[in-house]
């Protein structure tokens, strides 16, 4: 079984915190966005950071030399936790933070950005097992 050195991890963890940190911040804390709020920009937010968290895990075994399905299982697993990350920070936001509350919205966000952080590491980081073999 092949291994994966903890320092690969180093900047997904650390984006792991930022987002808890985030998560964390009481309601007052957050700035307005004002004309912003016309263009959902704090979903565009969630979207981005829930994309980043993703290709930040996935990228240690990208570099890994894993085979590509082992590396797509993993892909996998780490955008369902993603998903299933962003979900637990709505919950830590209604029961434990003050001024936020469940905004089932932004966990559908969040799993956007998980899904889209996937497909991007599934086309950049794997040689793609959907492309037909060429032909002639």
């Amino acid at each position: 079984m092949q291994k994966i050195s903890i320092k690969k991890f180093i900047p997904g963890i650390a984006w792991f915190f930022i987002l808890l940190i985030l998560v964390c911040m009481p309601g007052e804390d957050i700035p307005k966005a004002g004309w912003l709020d016309l263009l959902y920009f704090d979903k565009w937010v969630h979207t981005g950071l829930f994309c980043g968290l993703t290709v930040l895990f996935c990228w240690p075994f990208y570099t890994s030399g894993f085979p590509s399905k082992m590396r797509t299982s993993y892909f996998i697993k780490i955008a369902i936790s993603a998903c299933i990350w962003g979900l637990t920070t709505e919950f830590i936001q209604k029961f434990y933070i003050t001024g936020r509350s469940f905004d089932l919205f932004d966990w559908a966000a969040d799993s956007l950005g998980a899904l889209i952080g996937l497909g991007f590491c599934l086309k950049k980081f794997i040689k793609s097992p959907w492309k037909r073999p060429k032909t002639g």
